[in-house]
């Protein structure tokens, strides 16, 4: 008799290889903030014509993942992987190029934000979901999760190292090449058979009833929007800082290497957040994982304001921010998956994250605003406290019901 492999031990690879994929995405993504000034001194475009275009690529991102996730659900993961690489790779060696606020909309706004999008969590987590036991998943959620954090870690000081040793020019072209890298990890996302155990949170429901009849009864499901309502936050929440805390750093006098150390601190701090959020979905109820994080938030920002600017003080920051930085896509990914099963996940949790980004294009939009009109960021910093509390209460209505594991017979 053949022994038969476990399917949770043989499938690991592909989780690596997707928090892979994610480290060098977001890694590319979440350090933009330090080519924001200069940028500015070598165009003259202006802080709001760079806000804003940076605000599009945010919308962008996150458009581009329901439609990329919709793709990956019918033809496989692969392929969306491969174009995203060519994209991305597209967008960030164009940009020095620019010399107009459209020119730098294509390349920062569309090709880049597209391109990042292809290769993020809807994708990734989608790919890897339904081939893992419902037990290990929301794990598995939190360790891709943490690969994104880990390429902020790498990345921030990087990319600062080398605009300071080569020109942010040299810089944007070595990251041009490394999202290409993201090619041959690709081919090991080719889809296999899932598991025979299927997660649904209607067990009465048919194993697949097509996209449009799920996105129909999504769209009917209050608990569904208030996931959408608080990833809205999230995104304005995140999207203001990964651009603006380079320029609140500079505002208080300090080097732009505190900003790369804080950027790079909060990804590290995340990786924790995220592991630490994966496995306590798997024990706690995730609405609460997202209410405690989100009101942490408001928290830490207000003492943020109180205390004296000093480089120790925006260390600290980024610390207790890191730890829910983006820890609240496990539990959010989660919840999708109770609410409507794995099959259409990529789908459903990238029209979550469409409205994460939504968020995320008035985070860096109005940030630029704030500065040019007002000469702090005073204001969007009260904004965010706000945002942070609407974000943790609008969790609790969430009926979120235990999994329900449909078993079927395995074949002879």
């Amino acid at each position: 008799m053949q022994a038969r492999s476990n399917p949770a031990t043989s499938t690991w690879p592909l989780v690596v290889t997707a928090a892979a994929i994610l480290m060098i995405t977001m890694g590319a993504r979440q350090s933009m903030g330090l080519f924001v000034s200069p940028l500015n001194t070598a165009t003259g475009l202006g802080i709001v014509s760079i806000s804003f275009a940076m605000a599009v690529g945010q919308f962008v991102w996150g458009a581009s993942q329901p439609i990329f996730g919709a793709v990956a659900d019918r033809f496989g993961p692969r392929l969306v992987i491969v174009v995203g690489a060519i994209m991305l790779a597209a967008g960030l060696a164009l940009t020095p190029f620019a010399r107009s606020e459209w020119m730098l909309l294509v390349a920062l706004g569309v090709l880049m934000a597209a391109g990042a999008g292809a290769g993020s969590f809807s994708i990734l987590i989608g790919a890897t979901a339904g081939r893992l036991p419902p037990e290990r998943r929301a794990f598995a959620s939190g360790f891709i999760n943490a690969g994104g954090s880990f390429g902020q870690f790498l990345f921030a000081p990087l990319n600062q190292v080398l605009i300071s040793a080569f020109g942010w020019v040299t810089a944007l072209m070595a990251m041009a090449g490394i999202a290409l890298s993201t090619i041959p990890l690709a081919g090991r996302l080719a889809p296999e058979r899932p598991l025979s155990g299927t997660l649904a949170a209607h067990p009465t429901k048919p194993a697949d009833m097509g996209l449009r009849a799920q996105l129909r009864i999504a769209a009917r499901d209050k608990n569904y929007w208030c996931l959408h309502a608080g990833f809205f936050t999230c995104g304005f929440h995140i999207a203001f800082l990964v651009t603006h805390l380079p320029g609140e750093v500079q505002l208080c006098g300090m080097s732009a290497s505190v900003a790369a150390t804080s950027i790079a601190i909060i990804g590290l701090a995340n990786i924790a957040g995220s592991l630490t959020a994966g496995a306590l979905g798997s024990v706690y109820r995730m609405k609460w994982l997202l209410f405690w994080m989100y009101f942490s938030r408001a928290v830490v920002i207000a003492i943020y304001l109180l205390a004296p600017k000093t480089p120790l003080t925006f260390y600290l920051f980024a610390l207790a921010l890191g730890f829910t930085w983006l820890s609240t896509v496990p539990p959010t990914a989660g919840l999708v998956g109770k609410l409507f099963g794995m099959r259409y996940l990529a789908t459903l949790f990238g029209l979550t994250l469409l409205s994460h980004q939504i968020g995320g294009f008035f985070g860096a939009w109005l940030g630029g605003l704030a500065l040019a009109s007002t000469g702090n960021y005073n204001w969007m910093w009260y904004a965010d406290m706000a945002l942070a509390l609407a974000a943790a209460f609008v969790n609790l209505p969430i009926r979120e019901d235990r999994l329900t594991v449909i078993r079927t017979a395995a074949p002879a």
